[in-house]
């Protein structure tokens, strides 16, 4: 759904010692190797495919206290909804918090969605943000809404097939995958697309998203209320040329559905158990489809906290897991590059369907979700970090993505400056 607001939330105690232990990170001496399990601290870790170990902050060198000042601030109410914080360091699960949070009574009388009235009413659907039946957790299971962070799933789902040969490469033409559609009245810089310009945001495909409030002038809401979800994004005018300007586009996104589903035959939610979830051990998933039967890659992906840890575990492993190649390597290193700089004021930089946030020279690779969704990959540190939050009503809608990271930093950039 609608990308993440990358605003800081000024005077942080967090930041505040974050920007006091910055300097010291550049003397950090290690190393990770990319495809070793190994804890920094000569302790192996086994691969979770089956569950993590379990440690300690301390045990596994991160200096704890801010952690636990933001675990106190979540209890608190400071960062509003907040459901799952979990932290990961040298393969060792070191903080697993689950927050509980009456749904049904914080949604009551707030169920009116513009995404059921733009549909035509009716009961309310899977994509109305306000009810507890779907969001945030699937109809009282342990699967939370990971919303945009399904971006840069799929986007790794991408990668497997290319890897695989399925796909042959990010230049390829995007109206390649979707030649049963009809384009025939179509700007004729819709052709000059490429896997490379959509996976980057830079498709010049026109999408008022960011820039628009929560209403029927969205286009994204306009896209989960329609019928068809990929003409739909094929039918929208371009304003730029394919690689001009980037754009947060979640119909583009969803065209990656469509490119699994005409590369390789198979819905992605069927190729990834074969290819991604199955192979890491993530048994319990949910995968919200469109009105055409296809799995919602703009956000529609629910998983367990522990199990999206995974997802960076992978990453940080260097695309391998357990000795089996799942993702290329050089495609982890593609996808989580800077290819396109500065997206917003923060300096936020984007690669594919991944973010890249600015801090203090320390290489972080994050997906973003709507409501509080986060993933923080680290390799500097070997360090994963996964909130799940459902901060969307309008007196709850509070900032946790730059406090989290900045306890996280801190917490490992202290530890490993020494006393």
């Amino acid at each position: 759904m609608r990308g993440p607001a990358a605003t800081s939330r000024k005077g942080s105690v967090l930041r505040t010692r974050l920007a006091q232990s910055a300097t010291t990170s550049a003397i950090v001496l290690f190393s990770l190797a990319s495809t070793s399990p190994s804890g920094l601290l000569g302790q192996e870790a086994p691969w979770p495919t089956s569950g993590w170990a379990t440690s300690t902050p301390e045990a596994q060198g991160l200096e704890p206290t801010l952690l636990r000042e933001l675990h106190r601030e979540i209890l608190a109410g400071t960062y509003g909804y907040i459901d799952r914080l979990v932290v990961v360091k040298n393969g060792h699960l070191v903080m697993n918090e689950r927050y509980g949070n009456d749904y049904a009574e914080i949604s009551r009388g707030r169920h009116t969605s513009t995404t059921d009235a733009l549909a035509g009413g009716g009961s309310p659907s899977q994509f109305n943000y306000f009810h507890p039946d779907f969001h945030p957790w699937y109809h009282g299971r342990d699967v939370h809404t990971l919303q945009s962070v399904t971006k840069s799933i799929a986007s790794t789902l991408i990668g497997i097939a290319i890897g695989r040969g399925e796909i042959e490469g990010t230049d390829v033409p995007l109206l390649s995958f979707f030649e049963n559609y009809d384009t025939s009245g179509a700007d004729p810089r819709l052709a000059r697309i490429t896997l490379d310009d959509l996976l980057t945001m830079r498709s010049g495909i026109e999408w008022h998203e960011s820039d628009r409030p929560f209403d029927d002038t969205n286009t994204t809401l306009q896209l989960e209320a329609s019928e068809d979800w990929i003409q739909f994004t094929l039918d929208q005018p371009m304003d730029a040329d394919p690689g001009e300007k980037w754009v947060y586009s979640s119909g583009g996104s969803h065209l990656m559905s469509g490119i699994i589903r005409s590369a390789t035959g198979r819905f992605i939610d069927e190729y990834a158990e074969e290819h991604l979830f199955g192979p890491l051990g993530i048994t319990d998933y949910h995968w919200k489809k469109t009105p055409k039967g296809y799995p919602d890659t703009e956000g529609g992906l629910y998983l367990e906290a522990e199990s999206l840890a995974k997802i960076g575990y992978l990453f940080l492993r260097g695309g391998e897991w357990d000795g089996e190649r799942i993702l290329p390597a050089d495609w982890v290193a593609a996808a989580t590059a800077r290819r396109v700089d500065r997206v917003n004021t923060a300096g936020t930089g984007y690669g594919y369907q991944w973010w890249r946030p600015d801090r203090s020279g320390i290489d972080v690779w994050a997906g973003l979700g709507f409501g509080g969704q986060l993933l923080f990959v680290v390799p500097e540190y070997d360090l994963i970090g996964v909130i799940n939050s459902w901060n969307i009503f309008g007196d709850q809608r509070r900032e946790v993505i730059m406090p989290f990271l900045d306890a996280l930093l801190a917490s490992a950039s202290e530890s490993a400056s020494g006393p």
